[in-house]
């Protein structure tokens, strides 16, 4: 094992079991669902995010089984939404169900289908967000992207998972349309004048970007 992954184990090591995520973890499991939910680590790091920027609107791309969505909502206080964007009906209806299990389903709007569709849909109905995390279908990660950038607030947080897509995306040998997107979405991160940006190498990679006010 190398030394970060002992690093990120011993880390974690410090923290109690967080019983409800663990439930989530659960039922992703007994429903057969990609076990892929956000690091530990970096969920309580969109909690801390939404909390410390005071966020009342937030975004979600990609639900699963609500394990994101249940750190995101947690940081939000009693006026704040969280927007879920799912393809699938089922995982949708999982993730409602975990979240209102934790108390927190109140507190979240599903929007089932294409995500670009839904993008597209709550611009027109003038929704603008502080935060969002992305997380959903790889190739897509740029379009996402540019559309978190439109719908921002100034100074809005644009969060992305698995930047390193468990090592392909520092393969050069990996040039699949999934990794070559990655790639491009990692690239603008870190270098598109719209935004600022940090980028951690731990678990599976996360940026973290804020949208520069106009």
């Amino acid at each position: 094992m190398d030394s970060m992954a002992t690093g990120e184990q011993y880390l974690e090591g410090l923290y109690p079991e967080d019983e409800q995520l663990a439930h989530v973890l659960e039922g992703i499991r007994a429903n057969g669902m990609p076990e892929i939910s956000i690091a530990p680590g970096y969920g309580r790091l969109l909690t801390l995010l939404v909390r410390i920027i005071g966020a009342k609107r937030v975004m979600e791309i990609g639900a699963l089984g609500g394990y994101s969505g249940i750190c995101l909502a947690r940081g939000l206080g009693d006026d704040g939404k969280l927007f879920s964007l799912e393809l699938k009906q089922e995982y949708a209806n999982l993730a409602h169900k975990h979240l209102s299990e934790a108390g927190l389903g109140s507190r979240v709007e599903y929007r089932v289908g294409e995500a670009l569709d839904s993008l597209e849909q709550l611009e027109s109905e003038g929704h603008k967000f502080d935060l969002f995390f992305i997380d959903a279908d790889k190739g897509n990660y740029p379009n996402y992207l540019e559309w978190a950038i439109r719908l921002a607030n100034p100074g809005a947080l644009i969060v992305g998972d698995n930047l390193l897509m468990r090592g392909r995306a520092v393969n050069p040998s990996e040039q699949g349309n999934a990794v070559t997107k990655m790639r491009i979405f990692n690239e603008r991160i870190a270098s598109d004048p719209r935004l600022e940006s940090v980028m951690l190498p731990a678990y599976d990679g996360l940026a973290i970007a804020r949208v520069k006010p106009e």
